[in-house]
């Protein structure tokens, strides 16, 4: 009777233990993954985001099999603390190698070029999300590449890398860095209709996006950025001179802020008060919007523009008397 009492306990024990071995094996096989690892992916962790939401995103990416393994390895083993950001790593990885990197600060630095930001800003920004040394090599390389563009400029890549977010993962060059915000310019210039060979209203490509740079600090908004590249237009059209203070500045390094009566009687290259035609470089970053504006401009004879209140509202003119009556009614809300 005894015997039969203990041949199914033994059964039981036994198909526990395959069980635990089977267990044991498969978390092995999930903590340390057959055929090492395979390509690289970035992982996001947002703030907030729990070790759950975490081995989820890996597991998403193909950098880890089982969610429940590796919340079973934190468990047992710790779990890591994990700073916001994205990080690079390998598909397939192990959970060392996994959480090794996740301690760690983020590996993926994310910098936005907006419209209107200088290519000496985008440096500082650069510099600043990765390191002194690989912002030389980009301000080094941006001196490099422009000698080679087809727009043929004047010796900058200003006005000619394309606004948006670029991710620099640890194994990104500066150089490769730079090629890609060129090509996503060429791209943006391509969409808008302006290619190396395009010429309009007398402006070489070139010039176009020069003019671009400047109706983008200067129209701001883009709802009035056809009618500040229409002025600019006709202003040249008329052998007038731009006075445009955004180009003044550029040369100071200033974005926006009051031009000084000694900004204005400085003769740099820029000082649109004091040199007639375009600046010699573009001063910034174009969008769609201004790029546009300049390409496909409307009809007008405006020749004058200015802010008059403080929510922005530009007004045009083509008569100097309308202007000094529009600065007068800027001048009544405020605005110098």
């Amino acid at each position: 009777m005894a015997f039969m009492l203990t041949k199914p306990l033994g059964r039981i024990v036994l198909g526990f233990g395959v069980l635990v071995v089977v267990a044991f094996v498969w978390f092995a096989l999930q903590i340390n993954p057959i055929g090492g690892s395979g390509h690289e992916v970035i992982v996001t962790v947002h703030q907030g985001d729990s070790i759950s939401t975490i081995a989820s995103e890996l597991h998403a990416e193909g950098v880890i099999s089982s969610p429940l393994a590796f919340r079973f390895d934190t468990l047992i083993f710790g779990t890591p603390t994990v700073l916001p950001g994205s990080y690079q790593m390998k598909q397939g990885a192990t959970f060392a190698q996994v959480k090794s990197i996740l301690s760690a600060h983020p590996n993926v630095r994310v910098v936005d070029v907006l419209p209107g930001l200088t290519l000496h800003e985008v440096a500082v920004d650069v510099a600043a999300d990765t390191s002194n040394t690989f912002g030389d090599h980009f301000v080094a390389e941006a001196t490099a590449m422009a000698s080679t563009s087809a727009y043929k400029p004047n010796g900058s890549l200003e006005g000619l890398i394309g606004a948006g977010q670029y991710v620099i993962t640890p194994s990104e060059t500066a150089s490769g860095l730079l090629k890609a915000m060129v090509k996503s310019f060429d791209h943006e210039a391509k969409a808008a209709g302006l290619t190396p060979a395009t010429t309009i209203n007398g402006l070489d490509a070139y010039q176009l996006v020069i003019a671009a740079s400047i109706d983008e600090k200067e129209g701001y908004y883009p709802r009035y950025m056809p009618k500040v590249a229409r002025v600019i237009l006709n202003r040249l059209a008329q052998g007038m001179y731009l006075r445009m203070d955004s180009t003044v500045l550029y040369y100071f390094e200033q974005d926006g802020g009051t031009v000084t009566p000694a900004m204005l009687q400085t003769p740099t290259p820029y000082n649109t008060y004091l040199h007639a035609g375009l600046t010699p470089t573009p001063i910034c970053t174009v969008s769609k919007y201004s790029l546009n504006a300049v390409l496909h401009p409307p009809s007008g004879s405006w020749l004058y523009f200015t802010v008059v209140n403080r929510n922005g509202k530009t007004l045009f003119s083509s008569t100097f008397a309308q202007q000094l009556k529009n600065e007068t009614l800027a001048q009544k809300n405020g605005i110098e």
